[in-house]
Protein backbone atom coordinates (compact mmCIF):
# COMPACT_ATOMS: atom_id res chain seq x y z
CA UNK A 1 0.00 0.00 0.00
CA UNK A 2 1.33 3.47 -0.94
CA UNK A 3 0.45 6.40 1.32
CA UNK A 4 -0.29 9.81 -0.20
CA UNK A 5 2.30 12.27 1.17
CA UNK A 6 0.01 15.25 0.58
CA UNK A 7 -2.72 13.57 2.61
CA UNK A 8 -0.20 12.86 5.38
CA UNK A 9 0.90 16.49 5.36
CA UNK A 10 -2.72 17.60 5.67
CA UNK A 11 -3.32 15.10 8.48
CA UNK A 12 -0.30 16.37 10.45
CA UNK A 13 -1.32 20.01 10.05
CA UNK A 14 -4.93 19.35 11.12
CA UNK A 15 -3.61 17.44 14.15
CA UNK A 16 -1.29 20.32 15.08
CA UNK A 17 -3.85 23.11 14.59
CA UNK A 18 -7.00 21.25 15.64
CA UNK A 19 -8.87 22.79 12.74
CA UNK A 20 -9.61 21.89 9.12
CA UNK A 21 -9.99 25.56 8.23
CA UNK A 22 -6.70 26.71 9.78
CA UNK A 23 -4.85 23.74 8.29
CA UNK A 24 -6.16 24.65 4.84
CA UNK A 25 -5.15 28.29 5.30
CA UNK A 26 -1.66 27.26 6.39
CA UNK A 27 -1.18 24.85 3.48
CA UNK A 28 -2.91 27.04 0.91
CA UNK A 29 -5.64 24.53 0.02
CA UNK A 30 -9.45 24.85 0.34
CA UNK A 31 -11.14 23.38 3.39
CA UNK A 32 -13.13 21.03 1.15
CA UNK A 33 -9.89 19.55 -0.21
CA UNK A 34 -8.61 19.07 3.34
CA UNK A 35 -11.73 17.07 4.20
CA UNK A 36 -11.60 14.99 1.02
CA UNK A 37 -7.92 14.07 1.34
CA UNK A 38 -8.31 13.10 5.00
CA UNK A 39 -11.38 11.00 4.23
CA UNK A 40 -9.46 9.25 1.44
CA UNK A 41 -6.51 8.64 3.79
CA UNK A 42 -8.78 7.11 6.42
CA UNK A 43 -10.40 4.87 3.81
CA UNK A 44 -7.02 3.78 2.47
CA UNK A 45 -5.77 2.95 5.99
CA UNK A 46 -9.10 1.45 7.05
CA UNK A 47 -9.15 3.45 10.27
CA UNK A 48 -10.68 6.62 11.71
CA UNK A 49 -7.84 9.08 12.49
CA UNK A 50 -9.79 12.12 13.68
CA UNK A 51 -12.89 12.72 15.78
CA UNK A 52 -14.77 15.66 14.31
CA UNK A 53 -17.37 17.81 16.03
CA UNK A 54 -18.81 21.25 15.36
CA UNK A 55 -16.23 22.91 17.65
CA UNK A 56 -13.19 20.68 17.93
CA UNK A 57 -11.10 18.12 16.07
CA UNK A 58 -9.35 15.45 18.13
CA UNK A 59 -7.05 12.57 17.29
CA UNK A 60 -8.35 9.04 17.74
CA UNK A 61 -6.00 6.44 19.29
CA UNK A 62 -5.01 5.37 15.76
CA UNK A 63 -4.42 9.01 14.86
CA UNK A 64 -2.20 9.44 17.93
CA UNK A 65 -0.17 6.41 16.85
CA UNK A 66 0.18 7.66 13.27
CA UNK A 67 1.15 11.28 14.04
CA UNK A 68 4.83 10.83 15.07
CA UNK A 69 5.46 8.35 12.24
CA UNK A 70 3.82 10.69 9.72
CA UNK A 71 6.03 13.54 10.89
CA UNK A 72 9.16 11.41 10.49
CA UNK A 73 8.09 10.30 7.01
CA UNK A 74 7.44 13.88 5.89
CA UNK A 75 10.82 15.01 7.22
CA UNK A 76 12.51 12.21 5.28
CA UNK A 77 10.61 13.25 2.14
CA UNK A 78 11.73 16.87 2.62
CA UNK A 79 15.34 15.73 3.05
CA UNK A 80 15.18 13.68 -0.15
CA UNK A 81 13.65 16.61 -2.03
CA UNK A 82 16.35 18.96 -0.78
CA UNK A 83 19.05 16.64 -2.13
CA UNK A 84 17.84 17.08 -5.70
CA UNK A 85 16.26 20.54 -5.66
CA UNK A 86 19.04 22.58 -4.07
CA UNK A 87 19.48 24.71 -7.16
CA UNK A 88 15.81 25.27 -7.92
CA UNK A 89 13.76 28.35 -7.16
CA UNK A 90 12.15 28.57 -3.74
CA UNK A 91 8.39 28.47 -3.81
CA UNK A 92 5.50 28.19 -1.40
CA UNK A 93 4.09 29.96 1.62
CA UNK A 94 6.00 30.94 4.76
CA UNK A 95 3.99 32.02 7.82
CA UNK A 96 5.88 34.17 10.33
CA UNK A 97 5.02 36.13 13.45
CA UNK A 98 6.85 39.40 14.16
CA UNK A 99 6.74 42.05 16.88
CA UNK A 100 4.77 45.02 15.57
CA UNK A 101 7.57 47.59 15.60
CA UNK A 102 10.17 45.34 14.00
CA UNK A 103 7.69 44.38 11.28
CA UNK A 104 6.65 47.97 10.57
CA UNK A 105 10.00 49.74 10.85
CA UNK A 106 12.57 47.17 9.74
CA UNK A 107 11.36 43.99 8.05
CA UNK A 108 8.35 44.86 5.88
CA UNK A 109 10.06 47.90 4.27
CA UNK A 110 12.85 45.54 3.11
CA UNK A 111 10.49 42.73 2.02
CA UNK A 112 10.61 43.66 -1.70
CA UNK A 113 14.29 42.63 -1.67
CA UNK A 114 13.44 39.12 -0.48
CA UNK A 115 10.60 38.68 -2.97
CA UNK A 116 12.75 39.98 -5.82
CA UNK A 117 15.32 37.33 -4.89
CA UNK A 118 12.65 34.60 -4.56
CA UNK A 119 9.61 35.67 -6.64
CA UNK A 120 7.72 32.40 -6.09
CA UNK A 121 7.64 32.80 -2.31
CA UNK A 122 4.46 33.94 -0.56
CA UNK A 123 4.82 35.58 2.84
CA UNK A 124 2.04 35.46 5.46
CA UNK A 125 3.00 37.87 8.25
CA UNK A 126 1.36 38.18 11.64
CA UNK A 127 2.22 41.30 13.65
CA UNK A 128 1.16 41.30 17.26
CA UNK A 129 2.51 42.14 20.71
CA UNK A 130 0.92 39.04 22.25
CA UNK A 131 2.93 35.84 22.47
CA UNK A 132 1.50 33.48 19.86
CA UNK A 133 1.49 29.67 20.10
CA UNK A 134 3.48 28.82 16.96
CA UNK A 135 2.63 25.14 16.64
CA UNK A 136 -1.06 25.51 17.42
CA UNK A 137 -1.44 28.59 15.22
CA UNK A 138 0.51 27.17 12.31
CA UNK A 139 3.56 29.44 12.08
CA UNK A 140 6.77 28.36 10.39
CA UNK A 141 8.90 30.74 12.45
CA UNK A 142 8.57 33.49 15.03
CA UNK A 143 10.78 36.38 16.08
CA UNK A 144 10.88 36.67 19.87
CA UNK A 145 12.00 39.60 22.02
CA UNK A 146 12.74 38.58 25.60
CA UNK A 147 12.89 35.03 26.93
CA UNK A 148 12.24 32.66 24.00
CA UNK A 149 9.97 30.26 25.91
CA UNK A 150 8.43 27.40 23.92
CA UNK A 151 10.97 24.62 24.62
CA UNK A 152 9.57 22.68 21.64
CA UNK A 153 10.88 25.28 19.19
CA UNK A 154 14.33 25.37 17.60
CA UNK A 155 16.34 28.43 16.64
CA UNK A 156 19.04 30.83 17.64
CA UNK A 157 19.65 34.04 19.48
CA UNK A 158 20.37 36.84 17.00
CA UNK A 159 21.60 39.42 19.49
CA UNK A 160 20.30 41.78 22.16
CA UNK A 161 18.51 45.10 22.30
CA UNK A 162 20.16 47.67 24.56
CA UNK A 163 17.68 49.52 26.72
CA UNK A 164 17.08 53.14 27.62
CA UNK A 165 15.00 54.95 30.28
CA UNK A 166 12.86 57.72 28.81
CA UNK A 167 10.40 60.37 29.87
CA UNK A 168 8.76 63.28 28.06
CA UNK A 169 9.80 66.92 28.65
CA UNK A 170 6.27 67.65 29.91
CA UNK A 171 6.50 64.84 32.46
CA UNK A 172 9.89 66.05 33.70
CA UNK A 173 8.66 69.64 34.04
CA UNK A 174 5.80 68.41 36.22
CA UNK A 175 7.61 65.75 38.30
CA UNK A 176 11.26 66.78 38.09
CA UNK A 177 14.17 64.80 36.67
CA UNK A 178 15.17 61.75 38.74
CA UNK A 179 18.89 61.65 39.59
CA UNK A 180 18.94 58.53 41.78
CA UNK A 181 16.92 55.39 42.42
CA UNK A 182 15.59 56.98 45.61
CA UNK A 183 14.12 59.82 43.53
CA UNK A 184 11.88 57.27 41.82
CA UNK A 185 9.72 57.13 44.93
CA UNK A 186 8.20 60.40 43.68
CA UNK A 187 7.75 59.25 40.09
CA UNK A 188 5.43 57.21 37.88
CA UNK A 189 6.11 54.54 35.28
CA UNK A 190 4.01 53.56 32.31
CA UNK A 191 3.28 49.91 33.06
CA UNK A 192 3.66 47.42 30.20
CA UNK A 193 2.01 44.04 30.73
CA UNK A 194 1.31 41.52 27.97
CA UNK A 195 -1.48 40.20 30.19
CA UNK A 196 -3.21 43.18 31.74
CA UNK A 197 -3.10 43.13 35.52
CA UNK A 198 -0.80 40.10 35.70
CA UNK A 199 2.25 41.88 37.14
CA UNK A 200 2.72 44.94 39.38
CA UNK A 201 4.52 47.98 37.93
CA UNK A 202 8.24 48.25 38.60
CA UNK A 203 11.54 49.76 37.45
CA UNK A 204 14.35 47.28 36.67
CA UNK A 205 17.91 48.38 37.47
CA UNK A 206 21.38 46.86 37.93
CA UNK A 207 22.10 45.46 41.39
CA UNK A 208 25.12 43.49 42.66
CA UNK A 209 26.02 41.98 39.30
CA UNK A 210 22.43 41.29 38.33
CA UNK A 211 19.15 43.18 38.12
CA UNK A 212 16.46 44.04 40.63
CA UNK A 213 12.85 45.19 40.27
CA UNK A 214 12.00 48.36 42.21
CA UNK A 215 8.24 48.66 42.89
CA UNK A 216 6.75 51.77 41.29
CA UNK A 217 3.45 53.58 41.02
CA UNK A 218 1.61 53.72 37.72
CA UNK A 219 -1.58 55.38 36.54
CA UNK A 220 -1.76 53.64 33.17
CA UNK A 221 -1.14 50.06 32.01
CA UNK A 222 -0.80 49.11 28.34
CA UNK A 223 -0.22 45.90 26.39
CA UNK A 224 1.32 47.11 23.12
CA UNK A 225 4.62 48.74 22.22
CA UNK A 226 2.91 51.57 20.34
CA UNK A 227 0.70 52.41 23.31
CA UNK A 228 3.73 52.22 25.62
CA UNK A 229 5.61 54.86 23.62
CA UNK A 230 2.52 57.03 23.10
CA UNK A 231 1.74 57.05 26.83
CA UNK A 232 5.30 58.15 27.61
CA UNK A 233 5.22 60.96 25.03
CA UNK A 234 1.89 62.05 26.56
CA UNK A 235 3.61 62.55 29.93
CA UNK A 236 2.10 59.60 31.78
CA UNK A 237 5.36 58.22 33.20
CA UNK A 238 8.85 56.85 32.63
CA UNK A 239 9.39 53.89 30.31
CA UNK A 240 12.21 51.34 29.84
CA UNK A 241 12.39 50.45 26.17
CA UNK A 242 14.82 49.22 23.47
CA UNK A 243 17.10 52.11 22.52
CA UNK A 244 16.84 51.40 18.79
CA UNK A 245 13.10 52.12 18.84
CA UNK A 246 13.51 55.35 20.82
CA UNK A 247 16.23 57.05 18.76
CA UNK A 248 13.84 59.02 16.56
CA UNK A 249 11.81 60.34 19.52
CA UNK A 250 14.98 61.19 21.45
CA UNK A 251 16.48 63.02 18.46
CA UNK A 252 13.26 64.99 17.93
CA UNK A 253 13.08 66.02 21.60
CA UNK A 254 9.78 64.20 22.16
CA UNK A 255 11.57 62.10 24.80
CA UNK A 256 14.53 62.64 27.12
CA UNK A 257 16.84 59.95 28.50
CA UNK A 258 16.87 59.68 32.29
CA UNK A 259 18.94 57.67 34.77
CA UNK A 260 21.40 56.40 32.10
CA UNK A 261 23.41 54.52 34.74
CA UNK A 262 20.35 52.46 35.70
CA UNK A 263 19.15 50.83 32.48
CA UNK A 264 17.50 47.43 32.67
CA UNK A 265 18.88 44.18 31.27
CA UNK A 266 19.34 43.98 27.49
CA UNK A 267 16.52 42.05 25.82
CA UNK A 268 17.52 38.96 23.81
CA UNK A 269 16.16 38.63 20.28
CA UNK A 270 15.64 35.07 19.01
CA UNK A 271 14.44 33.58 15.73
CA UNK A 272 12.68 30.25 16.27
CA UNK A 273 11.08 27.72 13.95
CA UNK A 274 8.62 24.85 14.32
CA UNK A 275 10.20 22.31 11.94
CA UNK A 276 12.47 20.32 14.25
CA UNK A 277 15.63 19.00 12.65
CA UNK A 278 14.48 19.32 9.03
CA UNK A 279 13.69 22.89 8.02
CA UNK A 280 12.23 23.45 4.53
CA UNK A 281 14.52 25.42 2.23
CA UNK A 282 12.03 28.26 1.90
CA UNK A 283 11.86 28.66 5.70
CA UNK A 284 15.66 28.54 6.04
CA UNK A 285 15.98 31.22 3.36
CA UNK A 286 13.47 33.52 5.04
CA UNK A 287 15.09 33.08 8.45
CA UNK A 288 18.56 33.83 7.06
CA UNK A 289 17.22 36.95 5.37
CA UNK A 290 15.51 38.15 8.59
CA UNK A 291 18.75 37.64 10.54
CA UNK A 292 20.63 39.63 7.89
CA UNK A 293 18.12 42.51 7.95
CA UNK A 294 18.08 42.71 11.75
CA UNK A 295 21.83 42.50 12.25
CA UNK A 296 22.51 46.29 12.10
CA UNK A 297 19.79 46.90 14.70
CA UNK A 298 21.09 44.48 17.34
CA UNK A 299 24.08 44.35 19.66
CA UNK A 300 26.18 41.20 19.92
CA UNK A 301 24.92 38.32 22.05
CA UNK A 302 25.82 38.67 25.73
CA UNK A 303 27.78 35.82 27.16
Amino acid sequence: MSVDLEALKIFVKVAELGSFTRAGEHLGVPKARVSLRLKALEEELGSRLLQRSTRVVRLTPDGEALLPRARRLLLEADDIGAMFHAGRALRGRVRIDLPVNFARDVIIPRLPELLARHPELEMVISTTDRRVEPLREGFDCVLRIGAPGDPGLVGRKLGVLRMVNCASPAYLRKHGTPRSLEDLDRHLVVHYASTLGAEPPSFEHPHEGGYRERPMRSVVTVNSADAYLTACVAGLGIIQAPRTGMLESLAAGALVEVLPAFTCAPMPVSLLHTHGRSVPRRVRAVMSWIAEVLSPHLDANDG
